[in-house]
């Protein structure tokens, strides 16, 4: 399935929580971002988010940028 990118990244931070069994609020506040940040992306009503943004999550995972977008995901996303 192809996706954009702001469609993958969404989908690639709701693989983790799940995998992880956390909370979009214990992924906030263990990346150190605002609640709203992360929430508004993942309602869609923020789009693309920073790469800084994208770090702090990555953060709040365990993970580096590199494993989070080493990821199927990614293979075949297309711009908006």
């Amino acid at each position: 399935m192809m996706f954009t990118l702001e469609e993958a990244i969404r989908k690639r931070i709701l693989n983790l929580i799940e995998e992880r069994n956390l909370t979009i609020n214990k992924v906030s506040t263990s990346s150190g971002l605002p609640h709203t940040t992360l929430l508004s992306f993942m309602n869609k009503e923020t789009h693309n988010p920073r790469i800084a943004t994208l770090l702090h999550i990555c953060e709040a995972f365990g993970i580096s940028l590199k494993e989070f977008f080493d990821d199927k995901l990614f293979k075949d996303v297309r711009d908006e």
